[in-house]
């Protein structure tokens, strides 16, 4: 699937977030609970080790509850990160959020200075939500779209604890094509640069394999057992179309119209509380993205080899 939609403000918050970082005493990222992995910047995967980082599962009333306790366990398992699964209807978990903060920090840092806190999100995954309700007051924008804040921000989060804030970022280029449909199916990537029925096939196809029985529940279709192609995604599609009346001329189901249909369902949480990926599922996919990377660098390190060669038999 190709996006392109990387606006010229996430260029400049990224580089900006790099700047940042080495002045920060903790992390916190916030991710979407339905897909933990897919919803992780990479550059903050890769300083996890240097720096305390606490996870934010986010919109964790749509995920399932399950796989949320999965995740949090793996990640401080292998990584020692600390997590809260939370959600804007329990208010108590998000408010054990600066508690959680200062033991993460050193004492010696908290006695002489105010704690600096970097907060960092992809699009649409609540942060704005998440900071206004714990100042208590509207100090961020927000929206039901991606990309609604467009630059970084100090925030008072207490008398000791000052909360960075920074623009939702995706990243140029998805490795793991996988993750990049996952991001287009939860929101994280403006419809208008996505194809509604490219993504809704892939959901219908991961719906089928994954939750049969809410899908059943939710549109009264039977799915094919087992791994889908793309015609049996298609035909499920159809299906869903037909029970929910997503038609076109002559009868025929418009198959946009049933995809708007199944990803609207799916965001809205009414097909039921799922998540699209699991530690086993991203292990197995970035295995698999490291040797398509290496077969890339082979090939395009023996056309410099190639291309060496031939500039050396030209000047003899």
């Amino acid at each position: 699937m190709a996006i392109n939609w990387y606006p010229g403000h996430m260029h400049k918050a990224r580089k900006e977030m790099l700047n940042v970082l080495p002045q920060m005493d903790v992390i916190i990222e916030m991710t979407d609970a339905r897909i933990p992995a897919s919803s992780e910047n990479p550059v903050i995967a890769e300083l996890k080790s240097q720096k305390p980082c606490i996870k934010l599962l986010s919109k964790s009333d749509l995920a399932d509850p399950a796989l949320t306790e999965q995740w949090q366990q793996f990640w401080l398992q292998e990584h020692g990160v600390q997590s809260l699964a939370i959600t804007t209807d329990e208010p108590g978990r998000i408010k054990q959020l600066p508690d959680l903060i200062r033991k993460l920090v050193p004492a010696n840092t908290a006695q002489t200075r105010k704690i600096q806190a970097l907060i960092v999100g992809i699009p649409n995954v609540g942060k704005s939500t998440l900071i206004n309700y714990l100042l208590g007051r509207p100090a961020a924008k927000t929206g039901n779209e991606p990309a609604v804040t467009k630059a970084q921000q100090k925030l008072h989060l207490s008398d000791d604890i000052v909360l960075n804030d920074t623009p939702g970022i995706l990243w140029p280029k998805f490795e793991n094509t996988n993750g990049g449909y996952r991001l287009a199916i939860t929101g994280a990537i403006r419809d208008t640069a996505i194809d509604y029925q490219d993504i809704a096939l892939f959901l219908a196809g991961f719906l089928a394999s994954h939750y049969p029985q809410q899908l059943q529940h939710r549109y009264q279709v039977v799915a094919p057992a087992g791994e889908l192609d793309t015609q049996d995604e298609i035909d499920l599609l159809e299906q869903i179309g037909k029970k929910r009346g997503a038609k076109g001329a002559g009868g025929r189901v418009n198959l946009h119209k049933a995809a708007e249909v199944l990803i609207h369902d799916y965001r809205s949480g009414s097909i039921g509380n799922i998540t699209l990926e699991t530690p086993e599922m991203i292990k197995s996919e970035l295995v698999e993205v490291a040797r398509l990377r290496a077969e890339r660098e082979a090939i395009e390190k023996a056309k410099q080899e190639k291309r060496a060669k031939k500039k050396k038999g030209v000047r003899h």
